[in-house]
């Protein structure tokens, strides 16, 4: 059975998924790139091109999503998933359901911090990428020479984020990014014992463990393993193919110094509700 890690992109998926792989899957908690192997991403392109369809629209996967699902969960195993899919149905195809699903942990950041985030990882204007965030037909896509294998529906950030926190057929627990950044081994406590909760596991928090992974998972490390040894998921400046760095600012990356004040105040009007339900300053 899955348990999802769900986010909207740039919202501190790849740094919780950083801590749950070497939590889970290192001997001592130090973390390496290569540990993100034992949380992949779905849907992406590995789990379609296997089918002969023509998958000749970036939503055609969709009709798959489940039984690809069901194929994951043959052996009976639980297994984590990072994924940037919204809670959604698509020409009558559900994203996931209780049958394929243990539960999931929903990451939310504060949109205003996202804006200058995917302005940096797409190579666009600031405006480009709060226009990203609120259209609702969104997705992100990948295209393997005349098909489209790896499809995740984002949508806007607004229906993304209630299309998970407001999911009922299986236990979401949302947290903040602000709380991995500001009461990490707290929160990192609290999500151990929700998935402890999902795979009815009688182990206890290994706090030592958690300790050394959360120091290997540091902002200030991940970046520095970026710079060393590069990482496969960053992406390519359209501008001038160089790789854009996928840990740039981490906790520097303040809205208030990097947007408009004009752009800021159009984010406090589209975000309004959701800022106040989260508890960001407006």
């Amino acid at each position: 059975m899955i348990i999802w890690l769900a986010s909207y992109p740039k919202s501190g998926n790849t740094w919780l998924r950083s801590l749950l792989s070497s939590y889970y899957f290192s001997e001592d908690g130090n973390f390496d790139f290569n540990l993100l192997k034992e949380i992949d991403s779905y849907p992406s392109a590995f789990y379609f091109k296997k089918y002969k369809d023509n998958f000749s629209s970036p939503v055609s996967t969709s009709k798959y999503w489940i039984a690809e699902q069901e194929n994951i969960n043959k052996d009976k195993k639980t297994r984590f998933f990072k994924t940037h899919n919204a809670m959604v149905k698509i020409n009558g195809h559900s994203f996931t359901n209780r049958s394929n699903t243990l539960g999931a942990i929903h990451i939310v950041r504060d949109p205003r911090n996202i804006i200058s985030s995917l302005a940096n990882h797409y190579s666009i204007e600031k405006e480009e990428a709060f226009d990203f965030m609120m259209t609702e037909n969104k997705g992100i896509i990948q295209k393997i020479e005349d098909r489209y294998l790896g499809f995740n529906a984002i949508c806007s950030w607004n229906f993304h984020e209630k299309s998970w926190s407001d999911c009922k057929q299986f236990p979401v627990m949302t947290i903040k990014y602000e709380d991995l950044q500001n009461q990490i081994l707290k929160t990192f406590e609290k999500v151990i014992a929700f998935i402890s909760g999902l795979t009815s596991s009688k182990e206890s928090f290994d706090l030592d463990k958690a300790k050394k992974t959360i120091q290997s998972c540091s902002f200030k490390n991940l970046s520095k393993l970026e710079d060393e040894k590069g990482f496969d998921e960053a992406v390519i400046n359209k501008r001038n193919n160089n790789k854009v760095k996928f840990f740039n600012l981490g906790i520097d990356s303040r809205y208030q110094n990097l947007l408009t004040k004009g752009l800021i105040d159009k984010a406090n009007l589209k975000f309004r509700d959701n800022l106040i339900k989260y508890g960001y300053e407006l």
